[in-house]
């Protein structure tokens, strides 16, 4: 079939055919890979400069309603109840017996919470979410407005020529204020590593939006560089580094935990996630450096001794490194940095050793006291 019939479009599909973006299907929809320059100049734009990607794909919805940020506690361990107003939080969702059923971005508008889900997983988590929420409590699609990434050190200055009031967001910071002329939610975040911005619009307002940061001086990237540049900040991906079979635990993302919540266990799967803090996971999610220049993808085997231990999840090039790096999971005593690994790739065993991630430092504009 071709592709119009078989994959979704973004409201920005026109403007990254007009600029030579390469489509690919991706989560349903076709979506830019690269543009001519290609991946490595636009990963490289993004950690020097800014760059500009479509994530209109994910999912956006609004709860309100009374007691929203409690009803939403029932299925993340995240403490929602504690997000300030203009405040932003990565969380995870939850399923019945400790596994991940996504990981999602929760923020505080004052008279509402707004989430954004994963692309692949949006319509999974509106019917879970939906399923715990109590009478007064609303989840509520937002179908009808886009998603721009504005990512890199160079973001804050192209964007604060558009908007008034970003140059003082702290990381995880949201701001409803227009873009050009157009009515946006603003929040101090992305999935590179590197400050930046994400900007949500109405859907119709989108290309005027996108085009008006580019000639500011962004630069258009795809799906290529994004995947590179989370790779390289030690960002897991769902669907592959994470899913239903992985606990928070096991996933290296405890710091999702909030404290009252490991005093309560009143989270949906909390009885699993317990068990795997008391006594410690099977296996843990771990950095990966190999040796030499040939990069591993997902699915190669991992081992040690030639006693199979885990399994890479995510690989690839990382530019900024000039070497491959990759993520994945081993068996908890075979964890620790720095320990030697034996990577199966095509039937051919490469060496390799656990490292800590980030591989490359993050980025993001902090402030003190932001929570």
């Amino acid at each position: 079939m071709a592709e119009s019939e078989t994959l979704l479009e973004t409201p920005l599909a026109p403007l990254h055919r007009e600029l030579g973006g390469r489509m690919v299907g991706f989560a349903g929809y076709a979506m830019p890979v690269q543009y001519p320059a290609g991946i490595i100049a636009e990963h490289q734009a993004c950690r020097n400069g800014a760059a500009l990607f479509d994530v209109s794909h994910m999912g956006q919805a609004e709860l309100r309603g009374d007691g929203a940020a409690a009803a939403l506690e029932r299925i993340t361990p995240a403490e929602v109840q504690a997000l300030r107003p203009g405040r932003q939080r990565y969380a995870l969702l939850m399923t019945e017996t400790g596994g991940i059923l996504d990981d999602f971005m929760v923020a505080n508008l004052g008279d509402r919470l707004f989430l954004v889900l994963n692309a692949s997983r949006k319509g999974v988590d509106i019917a879970a979410i939906s399923a715990v929420l109590p009478a007064g409590v609303t989840l509520v699609p937002r179908p009808d407005r886009a998603l721009l990434a504005l990512q890199g050190p160079g973001a804050e200055a192209v964007l604060a020529g558009l908007a008034e009031g970003v140059a003082a967001m702290p990381f995880m910071g949201v701001l409803e204020t227009p873009v050009a002329g157009v009515p946006a939610l603003i929040t101090r975040s992305g999935y590179t590593g590197e400050d930046g911005f994400e900007i949500g619009v109405p859907a119709e307002t989108a290309e005027r939006v996108a085009r008006a940061l580019l000639a500011a001086g962004a630069v258009a990237a795809g799906l290529g560089a994004r995947d590179s540049l989370r790779l390289e900040a030690g960002l897991p991906l769902y669907g592959q580094d994470l899913d239903e079979s992985t606990s928070p635990v096991d996933a290296a993302l405890t710091f999702t935990l909030g404290k009252r919540r490991r005093m309560a266990w009143d989270f949906l799967g909390a009885e699993r996630v317990r068990a795997d803090l008391e006594n410690g996971p099977k296996r843990v999610r771990v950095g990966i450096l190999p040796d030499g220049r040939q990069p591993v993808r997902p699915h190669a085997p991992i081992e040690v001794g030639g006693v199979p231990v885990g399994e890479v999840t995510s690989g690839g090039f990382g530019p900024t490194l000039n070497a491959p790096v990759a993520m994945g999971y081993v068996a908890r005593d075979h964890a620790a940095d720095g320990t030697a690994l034996d990577l199966i790739v095509r039937g051919r065993t490469l060496a390799g050793r656990v490292a800590p991630t980030p591989f490359v430092p993050h980025r993001y504009k902090r402030s003190a006291g932001a929570a």
